[in-house]
């Protein structure tokens, strides 16, 4: 692909995936994602990503160096490479989210129907 052009809200809203990547560019990559109520991402570190996050339906706590904040649709959260967090679904809505990752984290391409996949095929990785 050599570019992303759409409506991201409405892309972001519809998708039901946990993990989407609709765009993947050689310094940026955009990721929707849907996470189920009272689930999470899981503490993480990108320890050479930037990440933007932008919710577009629901409530999260994420958690960055330690601390929590609340954020709902239209709030937008910044996390620098190598702070570890987290994102939980805290609603009971599913949460609909975008992130973006600078540089690319994922492979082009990468769907993960279910957080479950995404534990899967990380592991996967990592063996």
């Amino acid at each position: 692909m050599t570019g992303y052009v759409g409506h991201i809200e409405d892309e972001t809203l519809k998708n039901g995936f946990f993990r989407k990547v609709i765009f993947t560019g050689e310094h940026a990559q955009l990721v929707l994602m849907c996470i189920q109520p009272g689930d999470e991402i899981g503490l993480e570190t990108h320890n050479d990503n930037d990440q933007f996050f932008r919710v577009e339906q629901g409530v999260a706590i994420f958690t960055i160096a330690g601390k929590e904040v609340r954020v709902a649709d239209g709030d937008a959260v910044s996390v620098p490479a190598g702070t570890l967090h987290n994102v939980k679904s805290v609603s009971d809505e599913p949460l609909k989210l975008y992130t973006i990752y600078s540089p690319p984290h994922h492979n082009d391409g990468t769907v993960h129907k279910t957080k479950a996949d995404a534990e899967k095929a990380e592991a996967a990785e990592r063996a």
